[in-house]
């Protein structure tokens, strides 16, 4: 999902030019590919957390996970599971709203689609036990790049330490470090194609909860 922003930090904006750049230039087959990588790992991470609640996005364009990453997590979710998507807000904050399947997204401008439900205020997000949410790279110490916007990073204030925060990449944006400001906050793990699921620093001592095997295999990292 975009975040926007015209006061964007130099060195920021050096690295989000160059991952958008190299985004660019998967070809259909590699983001196929990526997507259905990624998505197989997040499967079986709710199916094995099993949360009441959780979220997620409608990913756009080269972000990885593919268009139909809500479908696919939504089904895997318990009996009774909530899905919450994002709405962005005129203030860059957002809202959340359930998913309902494909039928109730609408075009939010931007490229952006988000749910038509009801509106359930922006501290939804403190009820989910499992956050997916998008970035444009992450380093080792869990701290993410977005698109400027500062959305997540105020969505992020308001999650609980016990949920567990999870970013979707292609493969080459977990990177050793980003640069930071303050009120950047750290996601817990990501997923890639290649790597599949890895906890972060962000997250000491195997704090996320995370049990030790992914679908593809052992945690990877560390």
């Amino acid at each position: 999902m975009p975040e926007f922003s015209d006061g964007a930090e130099e060195p920021k904006r050096e690295v989000r030019a160059a991952v958008l750049a190299r985004r660019r230039t998967l070809t259909a087959p590699q983001r196929d590919d990526a997507a259905g990588r990624v998505q197989a790992e997040l499967v079986a991470l709710v199916r094995r957390l099993r949360p009441p609640r959780m979220t997620a996005y409608v990913p756009v364009g080269s972000e990885p996970g593919g268009p139909d990453l809500p479908a696919v997590l939504h089904a895997a979710l318990p009996p009774g599971g909530e899905l919450l998507l994002p709405v962005l807000c005129d203030d860059l904050d957002l809202d959340w709203a359930a998913w309902s399947g494909p039928a109730g997204l609408v075009a939010a401008g931007r490229g952006m689609r988000e749910p038509a439900g009801p509106r359930l205020g922006r501290a939804a997000v403190a009820g989910a036990q499992l956050v997916v949410l998008p970035a444009l790279a992450v380093d080792r110490r869990g701290l993410r790049l977005g698109r400027g916007g500062g959305s997540y990073d105020r969505a992020l204030a308001r999650v609980p330490a016990t949920a567990l925060t999870v970013v979707p990449l292609h493969d080459g944006e977990l990177v050793e470090a980003l640069p930071a400001e303050p009120h950047d906050r750290p996601v817990r793990a990501v997923v890639t194609p290649a790597g599949g699921l890895r906890t972060l620093d962000a997250a000491p001592g195997g704090a996320t909860g995370v049990a030790p095997h992914t679908s593809a295999g052992r945690i990877r990292g560390r």
